[in-house]
């Protein structure tokens, strides 16, 4: 500043190199015209790259402080933990409390229609929430009481609610809104109903936690060998960590599952578990990648915050979604007599 100068000094000169080397125009510095020398700042010090700077010491990784997110951007240790605490409960109303297991699902479903609608507010669209989770509450419970035809009455009546909520309270872009109900209301609770409709078959529970433990599988096994290995991206556009590696592992690992349990849960054949687990990875990694392209597209990282390590709770039902017809659909036709 101007204002710090000496009294009558000429015009401040920029800092130039140092004493004895050559500037930028190939001439030593110590050659150019004397000028009145200013004292540097005693604060200025000239710092120089010694060895503690190279060597091993610049290779050495750092240590990664708890909480913070792995190579793979998740926080491991958290998303165990609530991954865990959100298995137990399920399995057990699976296999003891068949009616509460469907209140679970339901209550999952409900969470994720709000997630949906609430990502989808930064787009300006606004989702008919109170039709729409009315919707989902009755899907599930119509498709596990009724079964296909119970199904099949509560996707009408759920879409039927979404028109009427709208025509009575008209608003902006209504057509929009419909749109985004409907997709919301078909996306989640819909695609779920067909797990109720497997519960309704003998031995149908035991389909059903073959298929969660195959989505597990397929997220376990894909996550670790991705993490390690994957260096080949799917989607580059769209989910820039999934990898063509962690699918490799996806594949393998959910194969030893399908196996294991075609053999020890099912009483079916080998290759039954064989055709059923590359079908589920297939289909859970379609549903992921559809959550991602979506999430892309309105800008947001995780459709909610609810559960640590994971995101929201449509962040883990992406794959479930889209893996609950197809185990329908294999069970249907791969197994006589099951439905």
């Amino acid at each position: 500043m101007a204002d710090l100068d000496p009294p009558g000094a000429g015009p401040r000169r920029e800092p130039g190199p140092a004493v004895g080397t050559e500037n930028g125009s190939g001439v030593a510095a110590d050659t150019a015209p004397a000028q009145q020398d200013v004292p540097a700042p005693a604060s200025r010090k000239t710092v120089t790259a010694g060895p503690s700077s190279r060597g091993l010491l610049r290779r050495r990784r750092p240590i990664r402080e708890p909480g913070v997110p792995s190579r793979a951007g998740r926080n491991l240790p958290a998303a165990i933990g609530v991954g865990a605490g959100l298995l137990i409960p399920v399995l057990v109303g699976l296999l003891f409390f068949p009616v509460v297991f469907v209140g679970i699902v339901t209550l999952f479903a409900a969470v994720g229609v709000w997630e949906i609608s609430r990502a989808l507010e930064i787009r300006r669209i606004h989702v008919p929430l109170v039709p729409a989770l009315a919707g989902t509450l009755v899907l599930p419970f119509s498709a596990y009481f009724g079964g296909a035809e119970g199904m099949a009455v509560g996707a009408v009546f759920a879409v039927l609610a979404l028109f009427l909520w709208r025509s009575l309270d008209p608003a902006p872009h209504a057509a929009k809104s419909l749109m985004a109900g409907t997709f919301a209301v078909l996306w989640v609770p819909f695609m779920l109903s067909f797990a109720m409709l497997l519960m309704r078959a003998e031995g149908g529970f035991l389909v059903i936690a073959t298929l969660l433990l195959l989505v597990v599988a397929n997220d376990t096994f894909g996550y670790l060998i991705g993490a390690f290995f994957g260096k080949h991206a799917m989607a580059p556009k769209i989910s820039p960590k999934k990898s063509w590696e962690g699918f490799g592992g996806s594949i393998g690992g959910a194969l030893i599952v399908g196996g294991l349990c075609a053999v020890f849960l099912l009483n079916q054949p080998l290759w039954i578990g064989l055709v059923l687990a590359v079908a589920i990875v297939a289909a859970a990694t379609a549903g992921d990648l559809a959550e991602s392209m979506i999430k892309r597209e309105l800008g947001v990282k995780d459709m909610g915050t609810l559960l640590p390590g994971h995101g929201g709770v449509m962040d883990r039902l992406d794959s479930i979604v889209f893996a609950s017809p197809m185990a329908y659909l294999l069970s249907a036709t791969l197994v006589p007599g099951l439905l």
